[in-house]
């Protein structure tokens, strides 16, 4: 047994029972990466020795380029070899024998960009085939690699703009990133159009591009479009397995942004590929609630503005994904264009694998239309509020439905709702009057400008529209990016902080060390990154600024929740935690939220917990959820029994201007 195995089985026989963020228990104890094979001591401590070379070189660089805009941010193209390496050894997830051989090679690159960059070249920016790449991520500071597919047409053309297809991987537990370093500069994927770039996001690991992955996907998008000229009339995504699972989704909830999408097998939806509702004990109330968040399936409507071809071998049980859409774009009135291969199981058949190839090709050749006379929208979220030229600001009630019909007539513009309270139109005038501005039957008198592209405001108030004004910033009120659940907070840049005080007992204390030692560990296994941690001490104005705070603790062991405690919806002291009515035994039960940070309510604080879904994860991606609503109490002295009445008493979702609901 390795060292990393030992270790976290001893960890895992102890967070387990006091960790209370499932509704069901797994049905196995497993860790992720797996842990790996033992290596010779002479491998290891060769490696070792060239970990710590490369880390010289690389502390070199920062010294020698700082402040340097064009070589400075190319230090993280070297970086990604060092971690590669270094985590490989540091936490035993060797798995194959001959990942010893790819762990000297990595680090011989590391090395070579390293000494290149120091002379001030970057000979890799402008290499063409099979290119690796890195970027330093704005949600935890890590470095995270992506792989790139460089046509050759790129060397005696590298101004003109060309199209990029995303193409996301499949569940491979396996795959660190020294796999896929190595796997990136050995294949070129599935598909390799004609003068089109092909970007491999590693989309932190395995979690079908949601959450950091999600993430993950368009910083590397962004950091290759820095690089690279590309025309953003023509970027789509691909993907099978569990990429396919990611395209449907990131294409569903972002369909305004890809000229198309070709998903292949994955999941779309949550209860049926998962047969959740026939197990025991079924999943809470909140936590179906929840899927409306990734569930493709409550999205299909946008695939209005997304063309797709699915595919799917004929024999595959996962044919269940472009089934399901292909029924609930049906009731959207939609037709969903789905190849099969004939007689094969989880993999392209050639031929149909070609013809998918031509189609598409043709498809994306057409370009992604910016403002079309005619966007259809749906979303249960504001985590997801905009297609094409067309935003939601505000829901009516969230984790209900929201739609919008939005067309561009010769008359004006017209507008159908169901469920929003505020909405941004943003066009190129040149084709209709604005000033005829109709939404939901009621005519909006907007003022005449020349400015284009023209923007608008509007907001709902007793039912009536109109142009909206400015809100204030420091107005309460669920917006996109800061209208939970919990696990919306990992999305973007965050700061876990460490109490220093003493905490109201002893029960609070043990249960607070188990589950933030246990989420920074599953953050770093998981989602590939060391998460900042500062002690309540140490947090900066700064900090409060550029970071979500994810504050452990209670009033007394945390000194920032104890500065923002009576600006909060939780009462909480020695004798008893309390939500609106509802009391429990400090002693008992703890508060777990995500609330504005009242020190900068553009931020979040989310208190006691990291991301909710890290148990449930290991065993599929399609459990890859939200466990948890916006706030609950959870009962520390409770074992993990399965009931989640047991362990959670109370739960819930703030209202739409975060304030506490009445039952």
């Amino acid at each position: 047994m390795s060292l990393r195995f030992a270790l976290i089985a001893c960890l895992v026989s102890l967070w387990f029972p006091a960790t209370a963020h499932s509704a069901a228990v797994p049905s196995s104890n497993r860790i992720a990466p797996p842990a790996g094979i033992t290596i010779a001591d002479a491998d290891r401590k060769s490696l070792e020795d060239g970990v710590a070379n490369l880390g010289v070189e690389i502390a070199g660089l920062r010294s020698q380029l700082k402040g340097n805009a064009e070589l400075e941010p190319l230090v993280a193209d070297v970086e990604i070899f060092h971690k590669a390496v270094h985590w490989t050894l540091a936490y035993d997830e060797f798995f194959r024998s001959n990942e010893v051989s790819i762990a000297r090679t990595l680090l011989k690159q590391g090395i070579e960009r390293a000494g290149q960059l120091s002379r001030g070249q970057k000979p890799w920016l402008t290499a063409t085939g099979l290119v690796v790449r890195g970027f330093v991520s704005r949600i935890d500071g890590s470095v995270q690699p992506y792989g790139l597919v460089v046509p050759a047409s790129f060397a005696a053309q590298p101004k003109e703009p060309r199209r990029l297809d995303v193409w996301l991987h499949g569940r491979d537990n396996n795959l660190t990133e020294l796999k896929f370093i190595s796997d990136r500069q050995r294949s070129s994927g599935d598909f390799t159009p004609t003068n089109a770039f092909v970007l491999h996001p590693y989309g932190r690991y395995c979690n079908a591009f949601k959450f950091a992955g999600e993430t993950d996907v368009f910083e590397a998008l962004e950091h290759a479009a820095k690089q690279y000229s590309i025309d953003r009339s023509r970027l789509a995504i691909r993907g099978f397995s569990m990429g396919g699972a990611g395209c449907w989704h990131l294409a569903a909830h972002h369909a305004g942004f890809w000229a198309g999408a070709a998903p292949g097998a994955g999941f779309a939806e949550t209860a049926e590929y998962t047969r959740a509702l026939a197990k025991e004990p079924k999943p809470s109330w909140f936590e179906q609630k929840l899927w409306h968040l990734y569930d493709a399936t409550d999205y299909a409507a946008n695939f209005y503005n997304c063309p797709a071809i699915a595919y799917s071998g004929e024999l595959d049980k996962q044919k269940q994904a472009a089934d399901m859409m292909a029924r609930a774009m049906t009731s959207e009135g939609l037709e969903l264009t789905h190849l099969i291969g004939p007689g094969v199981e989880h993999k392209y058949e050639p031929k149909t694998k070609r013809e998918l190839a031509r189609r598409f090709d043709e498809l994306i050749r057409s370009g992604n239309e910016l403002w079309p006379e005619r966007v259809r929208f749906t979303t249960w979220s504001l985590r997801y509020n905009r297609n094409k030229w067309v935003t939601v600001d505000a829901m009516e009630k969230h984790w209900e439905r929201a739609s919008i019909d939005a067309r561009i007539t010769r008359q004006g513009l017209r507008i159908k709702t169901t469920n929003v309270a505020a909405l941004t139109l943003a066009i190129t005038p040149g084709n209709t009057d604005t000033q005829s501005t109709e939404i939901d039957g009621q005519s909006i008198k907007v003022p005449r400008t020349e400015t284009e592209p023209w923007t608008a405001t509007f907001a709902k108030r007793r039912s009536r529209w109109g142009l909206a004004t400015t809100a204030k910033k420091s107005t309460l009120q669920k917006r996109h990016g800061l209208q939970g659940p919990i696990d919306d907070a990992f999305m973007d840049s965050f700061l876990v902080v460490h109490p220093t005080g003493q905490p109201m007992n002893e029960t609070l204390g043990r249960w607070t060390h188990r589950e933030l030692s246990r989420f920074t560990n599953e953050w770093r296994a998981q989602f590939r990154g060391d998460a900042r941690v500062k002690n309540d001490s140490d947090v900066t104005t700064e900090d409060i600024a550029n970071h979500h705070l994810i504050l452990f603790g209670d009033p007394m062991s945390n000194r920032l929740l104890a500065r923002i405690s009576r600006q909060l919806p939780v009462r909480w002291d020695a004798k008893r935690v309390q939500l609106g009515k509802a009391a429990f035994p400090s002693a008992q039960c703890v508060p777990v939220f995500i609330y504005p940070n009242p020190l900068n309510p553009a931020r979040y604080v989310v208190v006691n917990s990291g991301f909710t879904f890290w148990r449930e994860g290991l065993d599929s991606n399609a459990q890859q959820t939200p466990k948890l609503p916006d706030f609950a109490l959870v009962d520390m002295t409770s074992e993990a029994t399965g009931r989640s009445e047991d362990r959670i008493p109370l739960a819930g979702f703030f209202g739409e201007k975060w304030e506490l609901l009445k039952p």
